[in-house]
């Protein structure tokens, strides 16, 4: 069960890795060049990953369970992108990470 679990986990974060690597390649000068980009390549391999440990996550995973927890990234990109870039970090985005947290930890206890 925890390999499930595991999985989840890890692809989450292949995700959020993922979504920094296309802001990454996001800088060419034209559509064509971003997507040709080294790193946008990169990020799609690793939404591609992400997508098959997270097929995996749901072979032991209800669906309601997993779902709601890739919310979980959404914390993770704040957090970075605020450290990363300099995002603004105000009162509404730390009350949006917290309802996300909130509504992540009661679906979990309910499953």
């Amino acid at each position: 069960m925890i390999s499930f679990y595991l999985s989840l986990v890890v692809g989450i974060l292949l995700g959020v890795g993922g979504q920094f690597l296309l802001k990454a390649g996001a800088d060419g000068e034209t559509l064509s060049a971003q997507y040709l980009a080294p790193q946008s390549i990169l990020g799609l391999a690793l939404y591609s990953a992400s997508a098959i440990c997270y097929m995996f996550a749901l072979r032991g995973i209800p669906l309601s369970v997993a779902f709601p927890a890739v919310s979980l990234s959404y914390i993770l990109v704040v957090g970075i992108a605020h450290w990363r870039y300099a995002e603004p970090l105000g009162w509404s985005k730390l009350t949006g990470v917290l309802l996300i947290c909130t509504g992540v930890f009661l679906v979990a206890r309910q499953a």
